[in-house]
């Protein structure tokens, strides 16, 4: 799956688009690289989310094409 997908179907941002504008302006971290939108993600990647001085990480747990509320947050666990 896409890693601009995955994070929408997760719910970790909101919108497909603003995922991949994330990605291009070096706010995601794939496996601690740079990300580009179209990086294939797997279960077990690690990613992180940076948003000004915040840092957020996360690994992912399953894959889902469509997911609910409730199985979007099934989808990833935080990490320190």
């Amino acid at each position: 799956m896409r890693l601009d997908k995955f994070l929408k179907v997760s719910r970790l941002i909101k919108r497909r688009t603003v995922a991949k504008d994330s990605c291009e302006g070096g706010m995601v971290l794939l496996n601690n690289k740079p990300a580009k939108a179209g990086s294939i993600v797997k279960e077990g990647d690690k990613l992180e989310l940076k948003w000004g001085e915040r840092s957020r990480k996360y690994e992912i747990l399953e894959l889902k094409a469509n997911a609910g509320v409730a199985e979007a947050r099934e989808m990833y666990r935080e990490c320190e």
